[in-house]
C-alpha cells in the first residue's frame, strides 16, 4: 500500500519527532509526575487516542476545512488555551499528595490500599479516566496538531499507489503507536518519580506547583504561537 523507501524515511522522521520533547510530552510529564505512573500511562493514552482521530481526519479530508475555514483554528486554539488555564488552576490550588487520587496510600503500611478498602478501586478507575480524557481533550484542542497531520504525512504518500486515505491511515497509526509507546515510558518514568518523592508535603506542593506551570506556560505557548 505504501512505498517501501517512503516508509522507511517516515519511520525515521516519525521516531526523531517522538523523542523531540514538545506540548504534549511535557503535559504528560506534568500529569504523570503528579498523579503517579498509571496516570501517567493513560494521559499518553489520551493523547494516542486523539492524534488517532486526527489521523482519520486528515484521512478522510476533514483537516483541511482548517486552511478553507481559518476561523475554526482560532477558536480551538482560544478553547485549547482556556482548558489548560483551568488545569493549572485545578493544580495551583491543590493540596493534597500527589497520586493520593488513585488510592495509593501514604506509605504507612497495610490498611492503605485498595485491597483493604473498595471505595479506592473507583477512586483509582476515576483519576485513570480523568488522566485519560484530559490527555486526549487537551490534544484534540490543539489545531496545530491537525495543521501537522495535514503538512507532515502526505509527504510519505505516493499517489501513483492509490488508496490515499489508506496510505495516510498507515502512516498516522504508526506514529500514534510510536507516540504511545515513548510518552507512556515517559509518563511511566515520570510517576515512578512521583511515587519516590511524595511521602514529603513540601515535596508534592512543589509537584502540583510545577505542574500547574507547565499547564500554564503550554496554555500561552497555544495562544500566542504564530499559526
Amino acid at each position: 500500500m505504501v512505498d517501501g523507501s517512503l516508509y522507511l524515511a517516515f519511520l525515521v522522521a516519525a521516531f526523531a519527532l517522538c523523542v523531540t520533547p514538545g506540548p504534549d510530552m511535557m503535559f504528560i510529564v506534568a500529569v504523570g509526575g503528579r498523579g503517579g505512573p498509571a496516570i501517567g500511562v493513560m494521559a499518553a493514552a489520551g493523547v494516542a487516542a486523539a492524534m488517532l482521530v486526527h489521523t482519520v481526519a486528515a484521512a478522510l479530508g476533514l483537516s483541511a476545512l482548517f486552511e478553507t475555514l481559518p476561523v475554526l483554528y482560532y477558536v480551538l486554539r482560544w478553547l485549547g488555551a482556556a482548558y489548560l488555564l483551568y488545569l493549572a488552576v485545578k493544580a495551583f490550588r491543590d493540596r493534597s499528595v500527589p497520586g493520593g487520587e488513585g488510592g495509593a496510600g501514604d506509605g504507612d503500611g497495610a490498611g492503605d490500599g485498595p485491597e483493604s478498602d473498595p471505595a479506592a478501586y473507583g477512586r483509582a478507575g476515576a483519576g485513570l479516566r480523568r488522566a485519560f480524557w484530559q490527555g486526549a481533550v487537551t490534544n484534540l484542542l490543539n489545531p496545530k496538531v491537525i495543521l501537522f497531520n495535514v503538512a507532515f504525512l502526505p509527504q510519505f504518500v505516493d499517489p501513483s499507489l492509490g488508496h490515499v486515505p489508506g496510505q495516510l491511515l498507515l502512516l498516522g497509526c504508526t506514529i500514534v503507536v510510536m507516540g504511545f509507546l515513548w510518552d507512556g515510558s515517559v509518563g511511566l518514568v515520570a510517576g515512578r518519580l512521583t511515587q519516590v518523592l511524595r511521602r514529603s508535603r513540601r515535596v508534592a506542593r512543589g509537584l502540583n506547583i510545577f505542574t500547574g506551570t507547565v499547564f500554564a506556560g503550554l496554555a500561552v505557548r497555544l495562544a500566542t504561537t504564530p499559526k
